[in-house]
């Protein structure tokens, strides 16, 4: 820790000046958070002279990343991350320009339009610099670097980011968003920073190439983690507690989520709280109780707020406040895949009717606007759209939000006397007729007069409203939402981003297993087969065991590129953890035997055979200048994180003690981040907790397709059994479990039922052939 507070002071000196009268030391003051720069002020930048020209074609125009190609009309004379651009830095001896984003990111559109459009700025970037743009969805690995830097000299981070580099790719300076000039809040606009980092290399270059030298040096030894001599394991009991207790202090009684504002869905909060409540349920305690509570409460209040969309249906990325009401408008596929999976857990403990209600519009609005007809699903939806097709400029939520009068114009019908549909659907969703948008939340004034759809009230409380039944209110509800849904399909739609990645598709596979398993719906299961073929199709080399990163829609098809992106360590972790899933609820056993293929693949390029626990990158590539250990839940969870559980799940599936192990050297490595700050990695303590509780492993025994298998299946898939591996021998799709788990080939059917087999350690309790009886020896109630 006190290596990177040196860290944030070396950097700070980087440069130095005075602007309209404030010294501002570099990155200290002139990064700044995404979105806390803005919500003070309603200002924006024009930027100046722009160029919109879509004559000029810079080399971006020939990648297939669609946020690259975004930029490929900008005056600046940018390069893809690669070798071209390195050898020009070093032969003209220029500093590197790096700015890292995504093609959906809104803070990135605002500073394309105020200063990678600008002529001028265009300008002084291509005379001083040599400019990369990089799509941080393809190259998570450049992205994690240099986002590192950032956290480490800034103090946070965000997109776009924007770092300066020495020609040999060692961080200098850098921040996130920069406005264009100087006018805003007495900070350095993005010309001033590029004008004084230009002056100070030609002047002080030497020094500030050894300045670079250290703040690698400090970060490589920073950001060191390997497993201590002798290290024990983290204890069970102190971590679950420890973690429940940061949560419970952290958590918004009166609104839900584990922060003020803004709010974030954070799953792998659910994906903990829901096993804490699975292994101390039984003893009736406080803990178990509350831990649920927080957990479907916030969940029921991210439905009902305006972070989901009660139209087109999915969630969008977070709320602004602390109510769930405004959010940031667009929407990632890997929120869809993870909400989809906490949904349905949700469901299935508490068979409340309304999470398998979330958990189908999840799906039917990933299904029909982000899947490709091939199986994989796209990345994401902007947020941005134009309001109408006449109009000049895009405006974030435009697609989403209504005026009152528009409600008005298309809910007119009557559903009986003086009572029409706008009027019940107005006071469900708290339509305003001057809005609904608090205008702390609305910077810059694009969603004034517009309401953002939020329930307020039950459909209880909204029947009794009117005088009518609770049957009644949902058919106008939901006869309300088809007809604006109908309207919403003339407005011009945001931009898709129709990158396919395999991370992410690995989270949707997940997300969409556990809902057929939840729900019984085949449909969902259907597709998740569908999806998991598709990256073995169009992603994987078997002949090497490669996964790909991306693939992209090229001339009605898919492709990889003519120089394919290996998968990188969340692509590996996050599709094995899919696959086990997929597995859970088809009992097809091909795909754990792809997902034995593909952790040994992972464990080969990623694994730290001195230190322990996985890199995120493998080590080939060498302008990835830092090779680290993630060890944060995110947005996404850490790759470390789901390996725990992966390599426990595949160790008792498979019986390869050399997983098992594995999974106690991740635990032993991140043993300080356990035991201090459980919080910052739940998912990790979620795979303590299936290591220490030991896998339950299910054997159905039976005829294929027999209602007496049939139902032994849907008895143990309707309950919330976090810790169980369920393996079925129906003869048909057995041959390579029984290969692994000798003790299978002596499981046979009692007195001519289909049977099930409880066990621990591979050893079995006595076989069972009716659901009550499974029921029983499983501890759950019917």
């Amino acid at each position: 820790m006190q290596r990177l507070k040196h860290l944030r002071w070396l950097s700070s000196h980087v440069i130095s000046r005075r602007v309209n009268g404030v010294k501002c030391f570099g990155s200290s003051l002139f990064g700044v958070k995404q979105h806390q720069f803005f919500l003070s002020s309603k200002a924006m930048a024009s930027g100046g002279v722009t160029s919109k020209s879509n004559e000029k074609r810079n080399r971006l125009s020939k990648e297939l990343s669609p946020y690259l190609l975004q930029h490929a009309s900008n005056p600046v004379d940018w390069y893809p991350w690669g070798q071209e651009a390195f050898d020009k830095s070093k032969v003209e001896n220029k500093l590197i320009f790096l700015s890292v984003g995504y093609s959906t990111c809104h803070w990135c559109h605002v500073m394309e339009r105020e200063s990678f459009e600008n002529e001028e700025i265009g300008r002084i970037l291509n005379e001083n610099f040599v400019s990369i743009k990089v799509d941080r969805e393809e190259r998570p690995d450049v992205d994690r670097v240099y986002m590192t830097f950032i956290q480490a000299t800034v103090g946070g981070g965000g997109w776009p980011m924007s770092v300066w580099l020495t020609p040999e790719l060692k961080p200098l300076f850098g921040g996130t968003y920069f406005p264009p000039d100087d006018r805003y809040y007495g900070r350095p606009g993005f010309k001033t920073v590029l004008t004084s980092l230009a002056e100070q290399w030609k002047t002080k270059g030497p020094v500030l190439k050894e300045q670079s030298s250290v703040i690698l040096r400090t970060l490589q030894e920073g950001t060191s983690a390997s497993e201590a001599q002798g290290q024990s394991l983290p204890d069970l009991k102190d971590c679950t507690e420890k973690l429940y207790y940061q949560l419970e202090r952290s958590f918004d009684q009166e609104d839900g989520g584990f922060s003020k504002e803004p709010k974030f869905p954070q799953p792998v909060n659910f994906n903990f709280l829901f096993r804490l409540y699975a292994k101390y349920k039984d003893s009736f305690s406080d803990m178990a109780n509350s831990s649920l509570e927080m957990a479907t409460f916030t969940l029921n209040k991210m439905a009902k707020g305006g972070i989901f969309d009660h139209i087109s249906k999915g969630f969008h990325r977070y709320s602004t406040d602390a109510v769930w009401h405004v959010p940031h408008f667009e929407k990632m596929l890997y929120d869809q895949g993870q909400l989809l999976f906490s949904y349905a857990e949700a469901y299935q403990i508490t068979k409340q009717d309304n999470f398998a209600e979330v958990v189908r519009d999840i799906a039917e609005y990933t299904m029909r606007d982000l899947l490709n007809p091939c199986g994989g699903f796209y990345s994401a939806e902007d947020a941005d759209s134009l309001p109408t097709a006449e109009s000049p400029e895009k405006k974030e939520g435009a697609f989403c939000v209504w005026t009152y009068q528009q409600i008005q114009d298309i809910l007119k019908e009557k559903v009986k006397d003086n009572l029409s549909l706008a009027q019940i659907f107005c006071y469900h969703f708290n339509i305003k007729e001057k809005g609904n948008v608090d205008p702390m939340q609305d910077p810059h004034d694009e969603l004034l007069n517009q309401n953002v759809l939020i329930v307020k009230d039950s459909v209880e409380e909204t029947a009794q409203k009117f005088s009518l039944n609770p049957v009644e209110v949902k058919d106008v509800l939901e006869k309300c939402r088809t007809l604006l849904y109908k309207e919403r399909q003339n407005r011009p739609r945001p931009h898709l981003d129709d990158k396919i990645v395999a991370a992410w598709n690995g989270l949707m596979i997940s997300g969409l297993s556990k809902a057929g398993q939840a729900l019984g719906e085949s449909l969902f299961v259907d597709q998740a087969v569908k999806t998991a073929s598709f990256l073995q199709s169009h992603m994987y080399d078997k002949t090497s065991s490669t996964l790909y990163r991306t693939s992209y829609v090229e001339k009605d098809s898919i492709s990889t590129g003519s120089s394919p992106i290996e998968g990188f360590v969340d692509d590996y972790a996050y599709v094995i953890r899919g696959l086990l899933d997929l597995y859970e609820v088809c009992q097809d056993e091909q795909w754990v035997q792809w997902a034995e293929e593909l952790q040994e693949r992972q464990n080969g390029l990623f694994w730290d055979s001195e230190g322990g626990a996985y890199f995120s990158n493998s080590g080939r590539d060498a302008s990835i200048v830092l090779r680290l250990k993630d060890d944060q839940d995110g947005a996404e969870p850490c790759p470390n994180s789901v390996s725990v559980s992966n390599l426990v799940r595949l160790g008792a599936l498979l019986n390869n003690q050399d997983y098992t192990e594995k999974a106690v050297t991740i635990l032993k490595v991140f043993y300080e981040r356990l035991t201090k700050i459980p919080i910052a990695i739940p998912e990790m303590v979620c795979g303590l907790i299936l290591l220490q509780d030991t896998p339950k492993q299910i054997v159905l025994v039976g005829d294929p397709n027999s209602d007496d298998l049939t139902a032994l299946k849907n008895c143990v898939a309707k309950h919330y059994l976090p810790n169980k591996i369920t393996i079925t021998c129906d003869g048909t799709s057995d041959k390579f479990m029984k290969a692994k788990l000798e003790f299978l080939n002596s499981l046979t059917k009692k007195d001519g039922k289909a049977t099930a087999y409880v066990c621990e350690n591979y050893t079995c309790d006595l076989p069972v052939t009716s659901v009550a009886d499974l029921e029983r020896v499983l501890k759950v109630n019917p």
